[in-house]
């Protein structure tokens, strides 16, 4: 996804891992525990997509319903 700044578009490696009908974007993990930054990471990407809705998921658990987690961009 590239960054658009007044018009100016940079190729700045902002990779979304799924995004649904333009307007879900899913972020897969495989770690020990989600930590804030996947949090952020996620937001990052709901604002500079227009997004409102992300899903973080992580696969390295036993419950996989317990590490999947929705991220709203209030903005």
């Amino acid at each position: 996804m590239p960054f658009i700044y007044e018009e100016v578009k940079l190729d700045v490696g902002y990779r979304i891992d799924l995004l649904v009908n333009d307007k879900v974007i899913i972020e897969v993990k495989s770690v020990e525990a989600i930590a804030d930054v996947y949090y952020k990471q996620v937001l990052t990407y709901l604002q500079l997509s227009g997004c409102k809705l992300g899903i973080l998921v992580n696969f390295n658990t036993s419950k996989i319903d317990e590490d999947i987690k929705r991220v709203v961009n209030k903005l």
